[in-house]
């Protein structure tokens, strides 16, 4: 069976501020520049979602779009749209709202929600990857891999 890649974007906006509880003040100023500031900063976010699977001989479809954008709402708008990072989203309070940390939630989250509704469950369709563009400049990818020194210890990416 063929093997296709669907893509649904959407957009959030979110407020955090670049700032490490592992780091002293002075090296959080130094390292995160204006992004550090206490009062924070926002970003209109655009976030790609990407799914991998064999198309349905019967629905000629990986999965319905339509289901796909219901679990985006639950997994990415619902927790992070028009919500400050650091002080609305439990996730990021253990750890600095970078963008890297972003996707990463974001992925873990979507895995989350999607593994819940079994009609979604039950198509082909894997996450494959999910992509941030928190500038018209700057994106990160996420693709589900762990690091391998992480792997090699056991350890598992923290749960949003």
């Amino acid at each position: 069976m063929p093997i296709t890649y669907i893509t649904r974007t959407e957009s959030f906006s979110a407020a955090h501020r670049l700032h490490s509880c592992h780091l002293t003040d002075e090296e959080n100023a130094l390292l995160y520049g204006k992004c550090n500031h206490a009062n924070f900063h926002g970003h209109n976010y655009k976030v790609e979602i990407t799914l991998r699977g064999k198309v349905d001989p019967r629905t000629g479809m990986v999965m319905n779009l339509v289901d796909l954008k219901q679990c985006i709402k639950l997994a990415v708008l619902d927790p992070l749209d028009h919500r400050n990072l650091d002080l609305d989203v439990e996730y990021f309070q253990k750890q600095p709202s970078t963008t890297e940390n972003l996707a990463i939630f974001i992925w873990s989250n979507f895995q989350r929600h999607y593994s819940q509704n079994p009609a979604w469950r039950s198509s082909s369709a894997r996450l494959y990857k999910v992509k941030i563009h928190e500038t018209d400049n700057n994106s990160v990818e996420y693709m589900g891999e762990e690091d391998d020194e992480a792997i090699m210890e056991g350890n598992k990416l923290p749960q949003p």
